[in-house]
């Protein structure tokens, strides 16, 4: 057992130094800067628990690991959920359009996809404001529900807003000639 509660007490600094260990364990590189924020998380959960059961649990290593893995999983979900672009674009401020990088290092294959994504890029910005909005969002991966609240609109606007905008986004990169 690595903390053993009794009462009213729970040595926080060990439960805090066993969570800063597994997080940094189980966390990727690139959310290294998010470590502490990870750890806070965790022993967050920790508490949480530990309060419910009024002060009679005990937590294995096993556990606390587990509570840090799933406050790391939780991370990762909410940043790529919440990935920060804009909907509305100045070409002047952003300078030139951004480039994902490719699967492979076929050079023909990075061209082909950015001649797709200065498309998709031409035609959203062909669409009606609110189905562009709308069509931003779901392809940033927010689901219509999440685009409903974001947006502010009622679920069956915004749902139609969606599948109406993907549709003449099909119908554009057709008259294109690209295929995504």
């Amino acid at each position: 057992m690595v903390a053993e509660p009794t009462g009213e007490d729970l040595d926080f600094a060990q439960l805090r130094s066993v969570l800063s260990r597994a997080v940094s364990r189980v966390c990727p590189p690139w959310l290294s800067d998010r470590k502490d924020d990870l750890v806070q998380a965790a022993t967050l959960r920790v508490m949480d628990l530990w309060s419910r059961r009024e002060g009679n649990a005990t937590f294995a290593s096993s556990y606390l690991y587990k509570v840090a893995y799933s406050a790391l999983v939780d991370e990762i979900r909410r940043v790529r959920r919440r990935r920060e672009v804009a909907l509305e674009s100045d070409p002047e401020e952003d300078g030139p359009p951004r480039e994902f990088p490719a699967a492979s290092d076929d050079p023909e294959r990075r061209a082909m996809s950015r001649e797709v994504g200065r498309g998709i890029q031409s035609c959203l910005e062909s669409l009606l404001p609110e189905r562009r909005q709308a069509v931003a969002l779901h392809l940033l991966g927010h689901s219509v529900q999440d685009a409903a609240r974001i947006l502010d609109f009622p679920f069956k606007r915004t749902e139609n807003l969606v599948y109406r905008g993907l549709a003449d986004l099909r119908k554009c990169l057709d008259g294109k000639g690209l295929r995504p």
